[in-house]
């Protein structure tokens, strides 16, 4: 046919061409590229009522996950096979180049339109790739505005749809949720720091439960807005490094991740929309970040009420965000277990005075950095939970106590190191039990008269501490979960106090973090907020002091307690009261202060030491804390204003400064002031002594309570707090 025909030769030379593998291997990869795109659609074509188009796609978003699912493999396969193209093009051309040697002459005019066909099959593949999160970004913002009514099929009736209410859809209440096994569902797997999460979780599912019908009658009534959230858990991510997962199995720190597990089961229980991202892909998919990285803004509004992450998912949204980043980030709440104190938030400020780290300078409301401890009234306490004993398991617990037993704070070896000295004396009265990580050999560092149990699950080590009379810190960790988890199961919590304090000015673990906290003991939430007969705080330089000690504690007898603010009720509580209340995204409340600002609402107390808010004097519309809980105080040159509230049984209240920032503040509290000025310090508003000089708060995002100096009295907003629960005030829910 080919000798007879040369029309024939020369069809058959180009089927020939056509079908070579290089160039079946396109044609099959835009076949396959089609199937898998109509793969990923297939929910919605399938969803159709009678008289549908066959491409009808329904408002439901039926099989969305799993579309977003296929289409997250599709962006990967698609990767992978540019790279095989580019390789295969490679290997044609150069079989084409020793074949036309052969010949005795090169077909250079063939292999330009070769590699003109590899640019636009990459092009192609690019294009796919494209519209391939296109669609995922629709699916989601699709799921997101239609995420309250496939809910309602579960826990909570359809809002209608009405042309004169169009608001009605959003504003529809949060029903509290008991079952957690959707929020399983979305928590995801893979990772050992997620299955930790995930366990710790269901545990605890009967605690939430009970928790939630308790603050339901509490609130009674109260109407509960519900919101969309987004939480982004930065340091899981690959790009972050995920140091924590591989280290949950050798006695890693897991205060973190204790501490995400309950916050999504706070906002699941609260009946909030939730979801959940550990990758940087699903982040730019959920946020609708447009594909590549640079400073274009989201494709379509931000479908999120609320966003938590952490400082790893706060610099990630930085840069895939662009400048959606400065408009949206009123929205975001950061879990910051240490704090960030003003000083240290506001760039220029931090620039300019020395207060510069790697983790400050975000120019955010101070109040959306959320702490493990309330440490920093600055900032908002988050906390976690710890498992709450029932009658039964308490009178267990008394029956079931060891004199003599004691268990150490630390699971990997090298917080026992140097600490032979004090295992010596506590060895003459008690016996030893340790936690301590280790593969095969026992680790030198603990001595031969510990029984060391090895690392323990979650279960098991609560029965070895219901068991134990003592548990006892070296040290470190600092402000970790496990201290409040041993005095809720009934042992006694001694640690180190710290002379001189640690801080980041003398100490390795804290320089570099936003803070300029002094630390005086391994807990000081345990000293200052529990404190005896629960926590013994003691000189471990002083073997004598340290030996007392034991012997005190040995004598002494005390039951399981556990604050109400770690208790699951309390942590709901507090979430909720955040969530309903904070809004740092409206119009700022009172503008900063002045010499010729109008009078304060407030009158001097009867003793004439502070002010209080005058009963005849109007509410502060919008404010929260209710303005009437402020009490204002002059503190003495050196304190700071976190310090000055807590000697008055209060705390300070940084959304109170705005009222204080007056002249006339400080006249009611008769303060002579001879000049006025307003500048940019994180100290002010205070009273210089010499010179009897005035200051004014010039930058809002500077108010702190945090910080000191022996050349001011600073003027301290102070408020009470509820029994229990010292984020809100009594009035606050």
């Amino acid at each position: 046919m080919i000798t007879v025909n040369p029309d024939g030769k020369i069809m058959v030379r180009r089927c020939l061409v056509t079908l070579r593998p290089f160039r079946l291997f396109v044609l099959g990869i835009g076949f396959f590229s089609l199937c898998f795109l109509m793969t990923s659609l297939g929910g919605q074509f399938s969803a159709r009522r009678p008289g549908d188009s066959p491409f009808t796609i329904r408002t439901e978003v039926l099989g969305g996950p799993e579309s977003r699912g296929v289409l997250r493999k599709m962006s990967d396969l698609l990767e992978l096979m540019v790279k095989r193209m580019d390789t295969l093009a490679r290997l044609e051309n150069s079989s084409e180049l020793h074949r036309a040697a052969g010949n005795g002459h090169f077909a250079v005019d063939r292999f330009a339109p070769g590699a003109g066909l590899m640019e636009r099959i990459q092009a192609i593949a690019q294009n796919v790739s494209d519209i391939a999160v296109k669609v995922d970004q629709i699916l989601r913002h699709s799921l997101l505005l239609h995420s309250k009514v496939s809910e309602g099929r579960r826990d909570q009736c359809e809002a209608p749809s009405d042309p004169k209410f169009p608001d009605c859809s959003g504003k529809v209440e949060a029903v509290f949720r008991s079952n957690l096994s959707h929020l399983l569902e979305l928590m995801g797997s893979g990772k050992e720091s997620l299955i930790f999460m995930k366990k710790r979780t269901k545990r605890l599912t009967a605690q939430w439960a009970l928790a939630a019908q308790r603050l339901a009658r509490k609130l009674g009534s109260a109407w509960r807005d519900q919101k969309q959230i987004l939480v982004h858990i930065g340091f899981l991510t690959e790009e972050s490094g995920d140091v924590f997962s591989p280290r949950v199995l050798k006695g890693g720190p897991l205060g973190e991740m204790v501490q995400w597990a309950d916050i999504l089961a706070t906002l699941y229980v609260l009946g909030h929309g939730l979801r959940i991202t550990v990758s940087l892909k699903e982040l730019q998919s959920n946020l609708g970040v447009p594909p590549g990285r640079g400073n274009c803004p989201l494709t379509m509004p931000l479908p999120f009420d609320l966003i938590y992450t952490d400082y790893h998912g706060l610099q990630q949204m930085k840069q895939h965000m662009g400048l959606s980043f400065k408009k949206y980030r009123c929205r975001i709440r950061v879990i910051d277990t240490f704090g960030t104190e003003p000083a240290y938030n506001h760039e220029e400020y931090a620039t300019l005075h020395g207060y510069r780290t790697n983790w400050g300078y975000w120019n955010l409301n101070p109040k959306q950095f959320m702490t493990m401890f309330p440490h920093t009234p600055d900032n908002s306490f988050m906390g976690f939970v710890s498992e709450e004993l029932n009658e039964t398991e308490k009178q267990l617990i008394r029956g079931g106590k060891a004199s003599n037993m004691a268990v150490v704070y630390g699971k990997e070896a090298s917080i026992w190191k140097g600490k032979e000295k004090f295992l010596g004396i506590l060895n003459k009265y008690m016996e030893i039990h340790g936690t301590v990580y280790y593969e095969s050999q026992r680790p030198p560092e603990v001595p031969a008269f510990v029984k060391n149990h090895g690392l323990l699950p979650q279960p098991e080590f609560q029965q070895l501490l219901r068991k134990a009379k003592l548990f006892i810190g070296f040290g470190f960790p600092y402000e970790g979960p496990a201290p409040l988890e041993a005095i809720a199961n009934g042992c006694v919590f001694l640690q180190s106090r710290f002379s001189p304090p640690h801080s980041s000015l003398n100490h390795e673990f804290f320089r570099g973090k936003p803070t300029s906290r002094e630390v005086f003991s391994q807990h000081p939430y345990a000293e200052n907020f529990i404190g005896k007969p629960h926590v013994w705080t003691v000189d471990y330089n002083n073997s004598e002091e340290f030996e007392a000690a034991i012997k005190a504690i040995m004598r002494t007898q005390v039951d399981p307690y556990l604050p109400y603010e770690y208790t699951c009720e309390g942590m709901l509580e507090r979430i909720h009261a955040y969530i309903q209340h904070q809004d740092f995204c409206a119009a700022p409340g009172p503008a900063p202060g002045g010499a010729r600002a109008p009078q304060s609402p407030f009158v001097l107390a009867p003793n004439a030491t502070h002010l209080e808010w005058a009963q005849n004097a109007s509410v502060a519309p919008g404010a929260w804390p209710p303005a009437h809980s402020l009490r204002a105080w002059l503190a003495t040159a050196g304190r700071a204003c976190t310090d000055a509230c807590l000697d008055h049984g209060l705390i300070c209240e940084p959304s109170f400064f705005p009222f204080l920032n007056s002249q006339d503040a400080f006249q009611k509290l008769r303060v002579p002031c001879d000049s006025t000025e307003s500048e940019m310090n994180h100290l002010y508003p205070a009273f210089a002594q010499p010179g009897r000089e005035c200051f004014l708060q010039k930058e809002p995002l500077l108010f702190s309570c945090a910080g000191s100096s022996t050349k001011y009295h600073r003027l301290c907003p102070c408020r009470d707090f509820r029994k229990g629960q010292v984020a809100l005030c009594q009035d606050c829910l």
